[in-house]
């Protein structure tokens, strides 16, 4: 068992839920973000940006590895601060474009469903 941090911009909430409900499946502790500011249209101040980003790096202190969520390649620059902050750490890093999680991540959810009723 692991302990994961999903690192990536928060417009991918669809793509971090996956990448959640995947990795527990698989039986690892994973963390995610706060919430989805981007997505859910959250005005941050400056101060609590700041804040969610070292809550963040502490997240990432607790983890064995994290998992770049990057939508087509798509990585900011808090998650490219945050990918900087794992190397220096050592951590293993996967990314959700290399194609890991696919379109039947919900169909193996399902029959894992189905295994639990």
């Amino acid at each position: 068992m692991k302990v994961i941090t999903l690192c990536g911009s928060t417009k991918f909430k669809a793509q971090f839920e996956k990448a959640n409900a995947y990795l527990t499946l698989q039986g690892n502790i994973v963390i995610s973000v706060a919430f989805f500011e981007q997505s859910d249209g959250f005005e941050l101040t400056a101060e609590q940006a700041d804040l969610l980003g070292n809550l963040h790096f502490r997240k990432i202190d607790l983890s064995d590895e994290i998992f770049v969520i990057d939508v087509d390649g798509y990585i900011g620059s808090s998650t490219r601060k945050e990918i900087q902050y794992a190397q220096a750490k050592g951590l293993p890093i996967r990314y959700y474009s290399n194609g890991e999680i696919t379109a039947n991540v919900y169909e193996s959810l399902l029959h894992h469903k189905e295994q639990l009723s």
